[in-house]
């Protein structure tokens, strides 16, 4: 019996989308290729060797959102110009040389895979120094709004979600043979039609025949509780199914709700494609994993919440293709729904039309196999390192007492 391929996948827990992107393609690759492969996820941020700026910065990334996401947007657009990030990738190389050398000889994948923009220029770095060749991909994990920093040119292949993205990384110096539009990996079990809606809602204790709106909460989700007040006093029957993730002030103040329809109210969940596809339509922020994963189901979105910068390009698109809206007052809360409801709810049935037409819940699959073919291939030859690049890189890690080459 051959050995299995390795695939190696590196991701970050700085909100839920990257981690989610990576359990996505885990599944995918072991449904496909169950004997064939033994699939890693690792996340860099959490190795004692990484700098305590890096390692911090995952909470740092929730605290500024929540406090001050304008400040956030200011540094995310300003990051995103060619020198600032010119000067971040450097800083990332510093911070992420050995630790990424140590996760290669480590786990000696066959592909490596990253669904975080952090990592791809120190991986590059080690490899060009170390003569590795171990195929590199990378998965874009935002929708339209995606920093530059995603962007290595030294990688092998980049899946990106739109056309747009396809489009950005162009202009950003990736070749088009590089590129796939795959959509961002959702879960697969967002496609087990096995059951119908009622079946599902049954299933999980709720009344399988009221119209059923699915809120999803976290921390860094402000108007929920706001919106979900008017759903509660809207008047005409529906139910609603709340999760509110790690969000303990938020469940305790959902359970103290005076709830004058059917709610059913949940902390963190690990069944969401179940409670999603039980859905008719879902309330959440414009996070790129659930935008996208509702999408994938068929949902129509109602947006609470937005993080300024990155999460502005996921609004735009849900928009734009009449698959949601953004409320940020309550009278647009009942605006939205009164005009979803209305004739036999046909707004609500266009807008899940909508969504089905720009959802991709192959995503996972699609771009598992991308992977596949690349571990199969296996580490090829990237042809030499230029002789500049090779002196900027040993200067730059000399300089800072970094140790930079095996042995």
């Amino acid at each position: 019996m051959t050995d299995k391929k390795k695939i190696l996948i590196l991701t970050s827990d700085a909100g839920f989308g990257h981690r989610s992107a990576s359990n996505a393609l885990q599944t995918a690759l072991e449904q496909q290729y169950a004997h064939q492969c033994e699939v890693t996820i690792v996340n860099p941020l959490d190795d004692p060797r990484t700098p305590a700026f890096l390692r911090d910065s995952e909470e740092d990334y929730i605290r500024l959102i929540q406090k001050a996401p304008e400040i956030y947007r200011l540094g995310y657009k300003a990051s995103d110009a060619e020198i600032p990030s010119a000067i971040i990738e450097n800083v990332l190389i510093l911070a992420l040389y050995e630790v990424m050398g140590e996760i290669v000889r480590t786990h000696l994948p066959d592909v490596i895979v990253s669904t975080y923009p952090m990592y791809q220029g120190a991986l590059r770095a080690y490899f060009d120094l170390n003569a590795v060749c171990v195929p590199l991909i990378v998965v874009v994990t935002d929708l339209i709004t995606v920093h530059r920093l995603w962007f290595e040119t030294g990688v092998d292949m980049c899946l990106v979600p739109t056309d747009e993205v396809h489009k950005l990384a162009l202009e950003n110096g990736i070749k088009e043979e590089k590129l796939r539009i795959t959509g961002i990996p959702v879960s697969p079990h967002l496609t087990d039609n096995q059951h119908t809606k009622q079946e599902l809602r049954q299933r999980l204790g709720w009344d399988a025949e009221l119209p059923t709106f699915l809120a999803v909460g976290s921390r860094n989700v402000d108007r929920l509780a706001e919106a979900l007040h008017v759903f509660n006093h809207f008047g005409l029957p529906l139910q609603v199914a709340v999760t509110a993730g790690k969000d303990e002030d938020l469940l305790k103040k959902l359970n103290a709700m005076d709830w004058h329809i059917p709610a059913h109210i949940y902390g963190y969940v690990d069944n969401m494609p179940e409670m999603m596809r039980a859905a008719d339509a879902i309330i959440c922020k414009a996070g790129g994993l659930v935008v996208t994963e509702s999408l994938a189901a068929g949902l129509p979105i109602m947006l609470v919440d937005v993080i300024p910068g990155q999460e502005e390009g996921n609004r735009d698109f849900v928009v734009q293709n009449g698959a949601g809206v953004m409320v940020e007052k309550p009278l647009q809360v009942l605006e939205t729904l009164a005009h979803w409801m209305r004739d036999d709810r046909k707004g609500l049935r266009k807008a899940a039309e909508n969504a089905r037409r720009i959802g991709r819940p192959r995503a996972a699959m699609d771009a598992a196999d991308l992977i596949w073919e690349a571990a199969l291939r296996g580490p090829g030859g990237k042809g030499p390192i230029s002789e500049i690049r090779r002196t900027r890189l040993i200067d730059l890690l000399t300089r800072n007492k970094i140790k930079w080459k095996n042995g």
